[in-house]
C-alpha cells in the first residue's frame, strides 16, 4: 500500500475556494494578490491565509455555502481517486484550503478521501467571523505527511505527494515520490516529475507500479 497525499486547490482542483468566497465578499483583487505573494514564497502561508480571512469578515452563510458548492475537481480526479482506492493504496488530502469545499467537491463526484487534512473559516451569527484555523496555517505538510504515514503504518519510501504551491514544498521535499501539477517555478525544482492533467498523473504512477497496468 502507498499512501498518496495532494493538495487540492490548484491541483485535485482548479477552482480556488477562497476566490470563490472573495468574489462573493467583493475582495477578489486583494485576496488573489495575497494569493500569488503566498504561492511564490513571497509571504508565509500562515500569513496570506490571515490575511485573506480577515477580508472575508461578515460574509453571511448563504453566500459561504453557494461558493463552496462551486468548488468542483478536475476532470480525471474522482475516477483515479477511486481507482487509487480500488488497488489499496491511502489517499489524503493535505490543504490549506478549508475543509468544507474539500468534503463538496469530493461528494459531487460520488468519491470520498481516506483523510482530509484541511482549515476551517469559523462562523458566529450566521457569518464569517475573519478568522482561520486549523493544523494546515502554522504546520507543515511535511509533518503532516509524516505524522499521517506514521498513523496509517506506510513507510515513507512509499509515500507520493502531489502539489503545485509554495505552501506543498515540505511534503514534496520528504515523499518518497514528488509530483508537481503545473507546478509554480518555485516549486518545480524539487518534483521528481511534473504533469498537467489527472489522465497524464495516472499514466505516471502507472509507470513508477503505484497503479497496475490496465
Amino acid at each position: 500500500m502507498s499512501l498518496i497525499a495532494f493538495d487540492f486547490d490548484g491541483t485535485l482542483s482548479d477552482s480556488e475556494m477562497t476566490v470563490l468566497l472573495a468574489e462573493r465578499a467583493g475582495v477578489a483583487d486583494e485576496v488573489a494578490e495575497i494569493t500569488e505573494r503566498a504561492m511564490n514564497d513571497e509571504l508565509s502561508y500562515a500569513e496570506s491565509l490571515y490575511q485573506r480571512a480577515e477580508l472575508l469578515a461578515g460574509l453571511d452563510e448563504d453566500a459561504v455555502a453557494a461558493a463552496f458548492d462551486a468548488v468542483t475537481l478536475r476532470p480525471g480526479a474522482g475516477d483515479l481517486i477511486e481507482r487509487l482506492q480500488a488497488e489499496g493504496h491511502h489517499v489524503a488530502v493535505l490543504t490549506g484550503g478549508f475543509e468544507r469545499g474539500v468534503e463538496a467537491a469530493l461528494a459531487k463526484e460520488g468519491v470520498t478521501a481516506d483523510t482530509i487534512v484541511a482549515n476551517r473559516l469559523p462562523m458566529a451569527g450566521g457569518a464569517l467571523t475573519g478568522d482561520a484555523e486549523g493544523p494546515l496555517i502554522e504546520g507543515t505538510k511535511d509533518d503532516a505527511l509524516e505524522a499521517l504515514a506514521d498513523d496509517v503504518g506506510v513507510p515513507m519510501a512509499e509515500t507520493i505527494a502531489v502539489g503545485d504551491g509554495a505552501n506543498d514544498l515540505p511534503m514534496l521535499e520528504v515523499a518518497n515520490l514528488a509530483v508537481g501539477f503545473e507546478p509554480k517555478d518555485a516549486v518545480r525544482p524539487v518534483c521528481d516529475t511534473v504533469v498537467e492533467s489527472m489522465f497524464r498523473l495516472e499514466t505516471v504512477l502507472t509507470g513508477y507500479d503505484v497503479l497496475s497496468e490496465e
